[in-house]
């Protein structure tokens, strides 16, 4: 299935978020954050964070990994209080078997949805109300053994059309399906525990982003959409939400804003 049904911002169009800032049923809000602050900025995306993701920040040997695992809880933080219209301190998460985190039933478990990812610097928060919903960025690496990697966790038709590329153009296609892949299983919230050969997903340059496939539940194609939300030289993201008809807006997070 295609993302023909979706309002989707231009790539690359990130907006300041207006200050009475509200999230519809019918809306999917994606939040971009650079998760390089300045030192009073990550000071005060620390003071809210929990005394386990406290925790998990000091487990980090590099104090770059450090502030990056900060700003990024710290953002979440602000950016969900914002549509709670509580304090980021007062924020509880749970997590899934499978790691997924989740807000406490009485914080809007049941109603608010969201998922982060982030890599070399960048981080994307997705939100949306009442479906799953999934994210992933990776940054374009020319120096991975794609077709090796590919091999082992791909589908064969996915295999197939990454092989049928020109050398120049299979790294992007691999990060692409892998992103698309790790979004869906995001989404899913079931992780790993998905075998990524399991189904399959478009991955050919200009091809929209589509779950294809899914061996063991083929229903799963039409209760899917995924959506790409970045295709650069050097980095690619991938989007996967239940339903469909959905509005897609996209914000730009900035730590002196009030989000």
């Amino acid at each position: 299935m295609t993302d023909a049904k979706y309002t989707i911002a231009p790539l690359r169009s990130w907006n300041s978020p207006p200050k009475d800032l509200k999230l519809a049923s019918n809306e999917i809000h994606v939040w971009r954050v650079f998760l390089t602050q300045t030192a009073s900025c990550l000071q005060s995306l620390e003071q809210p964070l929990s005394s386990d993701e406290r925790t998990k920040a000091e487990r980090f040997y590099f104090q770059k990994d450090r502030s990056q695992f900060i700003v990024s809880r710290g953002a979440l933080r602000a950016i969900l209080s914002r549509y709670l219209d509580i304090d980021p301190s007062a924020l509880c998460f749970g997590y899934n078997p499978y790691g997924k985190p989740f807000l406490s039933a009485e914080q809007g478990r049941n109603e608010l949805f969201f998922n982060l990812s982030h890599s070399r610097g960048t981080a994307l928060i997705a939100v949306t109300k009442n479906r799953n919903i999934g994210i992933d960025i990776e940054i374009i690496r020319t120096d991975f053994p794609c077709q090796e990697i590919a091999e082992k966790f791909f589908s064969l038709l996915e295999n197939t059309v990454l092989r049928s590329l020109p050398l120049n153009l299979q790294h992007k296609a691999f990060f692409t399906c892998w992103t698309r892949k790790e979004a869906y299983i995001k989404a899913v919230g079931k992780g790993l525990s998905i075998p990524l050969d399991s189904f399959d997903v478009t991955l050919a340059p200009g091809e929209p982003a589509a779950l294809l496939n899914f061996l063991e539940n083929p229903q799963e194609v039409f209760r899917w959409r995924l959506i790409e939300l970045i295709s650069d030289s050097d980095m690619v993201a991938t989007l996967a939400v239940e339903g469909d008809g959905n509005k897609l807006l996209c914000w730009e997070w900035q730590c002196s804003s009030r989000t």
